[in-house]
């Protein structure tokens, strides 16, 4: 078994589900000690159990945060800080879809939601991680964004709109930090099989979803969804020391989506 994150502290948000789950599962088994941040505190017990299972000596703390709320994500930082005393690396992942509509449509509250979580969040933390990692000397920040922040997404003008924001924010930070050893790059995944992708899915039609997922798929070359598990192994690499000199850059991985179109 790999041990990349023997004695690494390894801070993941939206650690409840979806990638983020994955993303732990990951570097659990590799010795993180972990902190996982979420908004729903069932999912964060739901998501240690399954550490636990893999990892019975694993340390792992839960914060129940909104990281729309800067008061919400300095806290999870300090806390980090004040109980491990470092942070090794910092999965920025949280994130929502929002609803699905025309941009003249496209409710004010809802596109200034989406963009408070997706964008504003990240934002959050990194101003407080990055602050911590140039004072170490050290760390790896991977934030979350998507195919929909390197092309157009239909119906999600909130979304597309943040996650183009955070493949900004992550090549500006990545230029700022490098000389201070910390590496900042973003993944792109394209459609990955998790509790967002499902919940978008019945959006388009509740009651046949899983054959409108089957159709939906279709134009990508390789005619799937991805496994958050494969996301996982990409945001473990990117989050270790092996991936250090990857930085102000972002890595798709959605089957070879983006590059199709």
């Amino acid at each position: 078994m790999n041990n990349r994150f023997d004695g690494k502290v390894v801070l993941i948000t939206g650690g409840g589900s979806g990638l983020g789950q994955a993303a732990a599962l990951q570097v659990a088994k590799e010795g993180a000690k972990l902190v996982l941040v979420d908004l729903n505190q069932a999912a964060l017990e739901e998501t240690k159990q399954k550490v636990l299972e893999l990892a019975p000596n694993a340390e792992v703390l839960l914060i129940t945060a909104n990281v729309a709320d800067e008061k919400a994500v300095e806290n999870y930082v300090n806390q980090t800080v004040e109980t491990f005393g470092k942070i090794d690396s910092f999965f920025n992942n949280a994130g929502i879809e929002g609803k699905q509509n025309l941009t003249e449509d496209f409710g004010i509250e809802e596109f200034q939601k989406v963009v408070n979580v997706n964008l504003n969040g990240v934002f959050y933390g990194m101003k407080y991680v990055l602050k911590v990692m140039k004072e170490q000397g050290y760390g790896s920040v991977v934030n979350t964004a998507s195919v929909g922040g390197i092309r157009g997404v239909g119906n999600q003008s909130g979304y597309a709109a943040s996650k183009h924001g955070v493949v900004g924010l992550t090549r500006n930070s990545g230029i700022e930090y490098g000389q201070y050893g910390v590496s900042v790059k973003a993944i792109a995944p394209g459609a990955i099989m998790t509790p967002m992708v499902e919940g978008s899915l019945k959006q388009m039609d509740p009651d046949n979803w899983e054959e409108v997922g089957k159709q939906f798929v279709q134009p990508n070359p390789m005619k799937r969804f991805g496994k958050p598990e494969e996301v996982g192994y990409l945001a473990a690499f990117l989050l270790s020391d092996q991936a250090n000199f990857i930085n102000a850059t972002v890595i798709p991985i959605d089957g070879g989506q983006s590059y199709k179109y």
